[in-house]
């Protein structure tokens, strides 16, 4: 986040910083004999008024972002008491793993945490140290948090940017307490120790909600947890922002607006196909449109960012799985389906037979390019002639690390002394032309299809990659990361 402005004195030392926590309300400053004030859109005229009756001054407001004003209240506040010496100290454990009940270890985390996910007003220590590391993971950005357990203490590592880092060290004796609070938010079995165990949880930061996937396991050093942070303003991104060629946008969004077909987006776990699916739907959405999503899981409600778009969660338990979803779903009259993932025979069969039928189908599959996508689904048992009809492009991607900016590149606390900050996409489109549906129908093999999508005009994974080093914007040991060159 950008550094906060300079945070008027006085209002920091007269008015409670709960009062300007709860309004979201902060003095920045005087002009002009006026106190100049950043709120929220939610912040009421009567708080605003207050104030200035409170410090008998005139007040300017000025709108900002929920989450910047709570971030930068807190830290104003924990400003203001280190200045008059505040010595609020909680038990728990250094950065190092000493275990010391005068630590200030979580205490300064907690100077720094937003109050809507880190209200500590009648919570424990442990209870504090996990809601800080939540929310210090979803200040870098990280999609995962995992507790470690090993021998002689518990590594805490964040995912950024799909790399682990360890960034805390918890002694042996914290672990049960700081898994017994996952499993508590959760709400999983916490006497049950031996067995794995799954369970979701929402936390707000700014008013703004954060679904969290909380997964335990057993291991040989006691349970191990592991949190997946799933933040839909990153993740439910307009299209521009995927880092598409415009060439490439262009054509792919040709196809995406097609009335039927099937239009596939491939990768490895992680590579961000359902970031790239939800930006389409929301890019191509309309009311004239019946849009209708299987997934397993649900990631994101779409309907947040006001998408009227129905959405089924995959229940083998109650008899919902894609196929059975699937068939659910095209007596529903719908325009557009989207299918989390093609995973077997029966799926892929009913996905294709949906889009011959007049249907515009999205789905992914785990290929290493987007070639590759057309014998995948022939060694699933799927005809050649009906993925020849039916397959309308394959869109095959990685995410990469950029270079951060601010350090050159040459590494720096913020990006972990890697040099690298923030990732982008690397696309590989595939549009079925009439010469590929016709190898395809026939059968032919990999290497034929491949060709004659680069003779076609497609850019290679790897291609794109090189544009982006030619470019300075990675490296070119982190294009190798993350592509297989075919």
């Amino acid at each position: 986040m950008p550094v906060a402005p300079i945070v008027d004195a006085e209002f920091v030392e007269r008015i409670e910083r709960d009062f300007a926590r709860r309004h979201l309300i902060l003095g920045t400053g005087r002009e002009d004999d006026e106190l100049k004030l950043l709120v929220s859109e939610s912040t009421s005229r009567a708080a605003i008024h207050n104030v200035g009756t409170f410090l008998q001054m005139r007040v300017r407001p000025t709108i900002e972002e929920a989450e910047q004003i709570a971030r930068m209240i807190d830290e104003a506040y924990a400003q203001h008491r280190k200045a008059g010496g505040w010595n609020g100290a909680a038990a728990g454990v250094d950065r190092n793993g000493q275990s010391d009940e005068s630590s200030m270890a979580v205490a300064r985390w907690l100077e720094q945490a937003d109050r809507d996910l880190l209200s500590t007003q009648g919570k424990g220590p442990v209870v504090q140290l996990v809601d800080a590391l939540l929310f210090e993971a979803l200040g870098k950005g990280a999609s995962d948090v995992h507790i470690q357990p090993l021998s002689d203490r518990t590594v805490v590592r964040y995912r950024v940017d799909g790399v682990l880092h360890d960034v805390h060290q918890l002694t042996a004796e914290m672990t049960s307490g700081v898994v017994s609070r996952i499993k508590v938010m959760g709400r999983m079995d916490i006497a049950q120790h031996r067995i794995p165990q799954d369970g979701r949880a929402t936390v707000t930061i700014g008013g703004r909600p954060v679904d969290l996937r909380l997964s335990t396991v057993p291991t040989s050093y006691g349970e191990r947890a592991v949190v997946r942070l799933l933040d839909s303003a990153q993740q439910l991104c307009d299209f521009e922002r995927l880092g598409m060629r415009e060439d490439v946008a262009q054509a792919f969004l040709a196809r995406a607006t097609q009335s039927n077909g099937i239009i596939l987006v491939t990768g490895p776990t992680g590579s961000g196909k359902t970031t790239t699916l939800y930006s389409t739907l929301r890019r191509t959405a309309s009311p004239q449109l019946n849009i209708m999503t299987i997934e397993d899981p649900i990631e994101y409600e779409l309907s947040t960012v006001g998408l009227a778009v129905s959405q089924m969660q995959v229940n083998s338990r109650k008899g919902i799985t894609f196929p059975t979803g699937l068939r659910h779903i095209l007596r529903q009259d719908p325009d557009v389906i989207m299918v989390g993932e093609i995973r077997d025979a029966e799926t892929a069969r009913v996905a294709i037979q949906s889009s011959l039928t007049g249907h515009l189908v999205f789905s992914t599959l785990h290929t290493n390019d987007a070639p590759s996508a057309v014998t995948r689904l022939v060694d699933l048992g799927v005809e050649p002639y009906l993925v020849s009809a039916s397959l309308s492009a394959v869109l095959a991607q990685r995410l990469v690390r950029t270079t951060h900016q601010p350090c050159s590149g040459a590494g720096c606390d913020e990006c972990f002394g890697t040099g690298l900050k923030g990732r982008t996409g690397l696309f590989e489109l595939m549009p079925v032309d009439e010469r590929l549906r016709q190898l395809i129908c026939e059968g032919a093999p990999l290497a034929s299809i491949r060709a004659a999508a680069r003779e076609a005009g497609m850019r290679t994974l790897g291609e794109e990659g090189q544009r982006l080093v030619d470019e300075g914007r990675t490296i070119p040991l982190e294009v190798h990361r993350v592509v297989q060159m075919v």
